[in-house]
């Protein structure tokens, strides 16, 4: 019989519940506005860290907190150099130590270095 009852109905889409008798949590309207002139209010709780800056319902630009704090700047990270990695790794005294072994290599000629074809050409 109850196989019955729940036929037809589409109890995944459909919620049978209801918000009488539940108290919801304390809520506040916060107001925002966007650069094109729309104004909109969202609802926060009244715990929550209201943010500065909320995406504008109309136009998808950034909508400004009205009577707020605009957004902190973000402090930029500076670039990092293939130098600056490269002496968080070595000290200078290691640099100069294998550059000295490297150059002793290339100057007793033992290190074999490969002639690209187009190279060979331009030479003869």
């Amino acid at each position: 019989m109850s196989e019955r009852a729940l036929r037809g109905t589409r109890l995944v889409v459909t919620s049978y519940e209801t918000d009488r008798g539940i108290d919801l949590a304390p809520r506040q309207a916060v107001e925002y506005a966007c650069q094109n002139g729309h104004r909109f209010e969202m609802p926060f709780s009244v715990e929550a860290e209201i943010p500065p800056e909320w995406e504008c319902k109309v136009c998808g630009a950034q909508a400004l907190l009205v009577d707020g704090d605009g957004p902190e700047e973000k402090k930029g990270k500076p670039a990092r150099t293939h130098w600056d990695m490269l002496m968080e790794r070595r000290t200078r005294e290691e640099l100069e130590e294998v550059l000295a072994e490297r150059l002793a290599v290339l100057r007793s000629g033992a290190m074999n270095i490969a002639v690209h074809p187009r190279d060979s050409r331009k030479s003869a």
